[in-house]
């Protein structure tokens, strides 16, 4: 089976999710707009005749399928790379895991684009301040808590997220740690010593084999300021206490 993964040519963006999982384990794959360039990511779009189109980037094309949605592609991968469990209660978990850490990245997104994604971030600097003072004064550590509760839950030990061997989840989990760490490093330097497990998986993520020589080769980009996780120093805060809120989400 070949894969052909479509996303934007510049950034990691939500594309590095799918990539990780596809360096992990070893296959063969496409990154076509990379290869040849965003005209044949747009043309790829522009297919609006094909059955399921995507509505953005990223989405994977392979045996036919056209599979659209970050987490719904990793679910459709999991089991066909060894990254998921085989059965239904176990592969629903991990997805459970996935879709949780895609809240927290839209959330990490929305600090610097809290008005509207089209607009330039100068023209919602204000705005952007009151929402980051929000995520790293709060969300971010109920997030990180949460998956830290869930290491240390896990009845087949803390090295990974769900059961005893490596899902997907595990490998975007390093993927978020990564982006929180370039964006927010003085927020995450204060919540780091309350997450020793979370902190653990990140480093054990980065020794894997494929996945270390995938971060030294040219394939993975360096984080930038037209991404995901985006790096304004007015943005990041070294939080002395959490806020608290009635909303318990």
């Amino acid at each position: 089976m070949t894969y052909q993964l479509y996303y934007w040519p510049g950034i990691q963006g939500r594309g590095e999710f799918v990539r990780l999982a596809l360096e992990e384990s070893g296959v063969g794959y496409q990154d076509v707009a990379r290869d040849e360039g965003s005209p044949a990511l747009m043309a790829a779009m522009g297919q609006r005749d094909a059955f399921h189109p995507p509505f953005a980037p990223p989405f994977l094309v392979t045996d036919g399928l056209v599979i659209g949605q970050t987490a719904n592609i990793l679910y459709f991968l999991g089991p066909r790379l060894g990254l998921a469990p085989v059965p239904e209660a176990g592969r629903c978990w991990v997805n459970q895991l996935q879709l949780t850490i895609a809240d927290m990245v839209t959330e990490a997104h929305d600090t610097h684009h809290p008005v509207a994604s089209g607009m330039y971030y100068d023209d919602q600097k204000s705005e952007a301040l009151r929402r980051a003072r929000d995520f790293t004064g709060a969300r971010m550590e109920k997030f990180l808590r949460y998956f830290e509760g869930i290491l240390q839950a896990n009845p087949d030990g803390p090295d990974c997220l769900a059961g005893a061997a490596l899902s997907y989840a595990d490998l975007s989990m390093f993927q978020l740690i990564e982006g929180l760490n370039y964006a927010f490093p003085k927020a995450l330097a204060h919540l780091t010593p309350g997450l020793p497990h979370l902190m653990a998986l990140h480093d054990a993520v980065a020794r894997r084999p494929r996945i270390a020589a995938y971060l030294q080769s040219p394939r993975r980009l360096p984080f930038n300021e037209q991404g995901i996780f985006r790096h304004y120093p007015e943005l990041d805060a070294d939080q002395e206490a959490p806020q608290t809120y009635a909303n318990p989400t």
